[in-house]
């Protein structure tokens, strides 16, 4: 059975990066992290997918952690030394890495926007539920969140009683 590239998606902070292997159900996983790279073979939907990446940079093996979970493998992956500025890319391969890993958006951020943003959350490969409990929703739109909600008797009166 041929091996399959796994999907990767990588964000980063000045002090860390965030790794997510993007495959449901993994099965029969090996992951091998040191300073300079990573290995990973696993079986998912009876599919074998590997993935063998060498770092832009070093990192530190021994305090970074991660977690296979139902839906993918998390990887918090702690860079050697702490940048002033972002890595330009997770590979040092340039080539592998355009056909190999994608942004992760979802936990982007720019370098000027880091200190307001925080790092990582990690809860998700501690046991945690992966949520910033309390965030509730945005001020204004009713629900959890902001202060009142929408006055519908003002707004109507607005409209000129529609």
């Amino acid at each position: 059975m041929p091996t399959n590239t796994a999907p990767v998606k990588w964000a980063q902070r000045s002090d860390s990066l965030y790794v997510t292997i993007s495959l449901p159900d993994v099965k029969d996983e090996t992951i091998t992290l040191t300073d300079a790279k990573l290995v990973f073979t696993g079986k998912s939907n009876d599919n074998e997918y590997a993935c063998d990446f060498e770092f832009f940079k070093g990192c530190k093996a021994e305090t970074s952690t991660y977690k296979v979970l139902p839906r993918s493998i998390q990887m918090h992956i702690m860079k050697a030394e702490e940048e002033e500025e972002f890595w330009p890319r997770l590979l040092k391969d340039k080539a592998a890495e355009k056909n190999q890993v994608k942004v992760d958006w979802d936990k982007y951020v720019d370098e000027d926007e880091e200190e307001e943003a925080g790092g990582f959350d990690t809860s998700g490969l501690e046991g945690g539920q992966g949520m910033m409990p309390g965030m509730g929703g945005m001020p204004g739109m009713g629900g959890p969140g902001g202060p009142g909600g929408m006055d519908m008797e003002a707004l109507m009166a607005q409209m000129g009683g529609m």
